[in-house]
């Protein structure tokens, strides 16, 4: 049944690939029509009908068959888990098809965009759901070639989008590696279970920390972050929202299901303060490195760094609690990271830079568009009835106890974060009114921040209202 998930766009790469083919007569492409529907956008209507099927049968499969999602080792005390797997594939085929939406009207080759979406929807959806971690180490490697190439051919027109690429290919494959030799070590790749047989306490502590590499880089933590905001500056307004909304998530997931569920808890606990005190440091760096920011997507992009490495310290208290905290956190991260990239792309569209320095008075120009922007940076900071403000709650809580010096540094680090924000906040949309463009967001624009705010709010109101997490 969850095969299905990956089966559908795979079918849909094959349907676009023979249309492909059929019509690589340049004339015959520009006199398409299909009831008065042009080649290229009939492209993205089937990209986007797939993304809808897949999407609406994951939802089924979730709430249909909770069982299915107990993808952990049957020995593991993580066993009868249902939060992770498939949650993080929902939200993966909504922020693909948010990123479809983005790129409606834009002059983009559309017929490379929809290939990449769906092998990248094929990877992800195989990723989260797989329980084999030779086949979960190629997904998780094949999953980076599209953003990749999103960045090296779909970014930004300066010569620093070469550099940002080789970036991100550098770390992510020499992250990868840490994976590959942690499974040549155990000479095994059969089950995910192939880490819990170990006897020597040695090697188990260097496969722990071979693991933690490999995702410590996905997730980012500090010191293996810098690629993240190379990679933000100069990839498109849409590669911003898969980047941020969704690859990200694989660093999180990979230490859940194969470090934190299928490691030794001995090993887990025996490395445990490392782990949170690494976050710690993220948390603090990229609170304080954001706010000295003047282009608004490198504020993000150090604001993520910082949100998931305080995400990640749920993982590490290595309670319930801290865990679905971490999960909840990494759902909403994943949302309001993509509206705050999509109003930066707004802007940028508008005024042709993205510096703090030269924006000003959005509210007076633009109030749909603030009024927008400010719901969304409220819910990126946790603000209560949204999506982020219990599990952060969890977090604090669960992370209290495993360390109760750490609430000075997790204080400190949200407000650093908090003031950040709403520092940039205050200049870019009630300072004074500089050069007035009277453009607000048009009705596809509102669409798609209705379409993601809508969950922030739903999921936020569920999480106060269910008292069972």
């Amino acid at each position: 049944m969850l095969v299905t998930l990956i089966y559908i766009p795979i079918i849909t790469l094959i349907i676009i690939n023979i249309n492909l083919l059929i019509f690589k007569n340049v004339e015959l492409y520009k006199s398409f029509k299909f009831i008065g529907v042009s080649f290229d956008k009939l492209i993205k209507i089937i990209n986007i009908l797939s993304i809808n099927i897949t999407l609406s049968y994951s939802l089924y499969i979730w709430i249909k068959y909770p069982t299915l999602n107990n993808l952990y080792p049957s020995n593991s005390w993580m066993e009868g888990y249902n939060i992770l797997n498939m949650p993080l594939v929902i939200l993966s085929i909504f922020i693909l098809l948010i990123s479809i939406l983005t790129i409606w009207y834009t002059n983009v080759n559309i017929n490379l965009i929809c290939i990449i979406i769906l092998f990248l929807e094929t990877c992800l959806t195989g990723a989260f759901l797989c329980n084999n971690i030779l086949i979960f180490l190629f997904l998780f490697e094949a999953s980076s070639i599209p953003i990749y190439i999103l960045i090296l051919y779909c970014g930004s027109d300066r010569k620093e989008r070469l550099k940002s690429a080789y970036y991100f290919m550098f770390f992510t494959l020499y992250g990868s590696i840490s994976l590959l030799l942690a499974i040549i070590n155990n000479f095994g790749v059969e089950q995910i279970e192939l880490f819990m047989d170990i006897n020597s306490e040695n090697l188990t502590k260097i496969i722990w920390i071979l693991l933690f590499i490999t995702f410590a880089v996905k997730i980012p933590l500090f010191p293996v972050h810098v690629w993240l905001p190379y990679a933000h500056v100069e990839a498109s307004t849409a590669t911003s929202i898969l980047l941020a909304a969704i690859m990200l998530k694989l660093g999180g997931y990979g230490m859940i299901k194969f470090m934190i569920a299928s490691l030794n808890i001995n090993i887990n606990i025996y490395f445990k303060n490392f782990a949170i005190w690494i976050c710690i440091i993220g948390c603090v760096y990229g609170s304080l490195v954001a706010i000295r920011q003047i282009d608004l997507k490198r504020q993000i992009a150090f604001t993520s760094i910082a949100h998931m490495s305080f995400s990640t310290i749920g993982i590490w208290t290595l309670n319930d609690t801290g865990i679905k905290g971490m999960v909840y956190l990494m759902l909403s991260h994943g949302l309001t990271s993509a509206i705050l990239f999509y109003k930066i792309g707004i802007i940028s569209s508008r005024y042709h830079t993205r510096s703090v320095l030269a924006i000003s008075g959005l509210s007076a120009s633009m109030p749909i568009f603030s009024s927008i922007f400010l719901f969304a940076s409220l819910a990126n900071v946790g603000f209560p009835g949204t999506s982020g403000f219990i599990p952060e709650f969890l977090i604090i809580t669960a992370a209290i106890k495993a360390i109760p010096l750490i609430i000075i540094f997790l204080i400190f680090g949200m407000v650093l974060t908090t003031a950040g924000s709403f520092l940039v906040l205050l200049r870019i949309l009630f300072g004074n009114n500089k050069y007035i463009i009277n453009i607000d967001i048009n009705k596809l624009e509102m669409i798609i921040c209705l379409i993601i705010i809508i969950p922030i709010i739903i999921i936020g109101l569920l999480d106060i209202l269910d008292s069972s997490i």
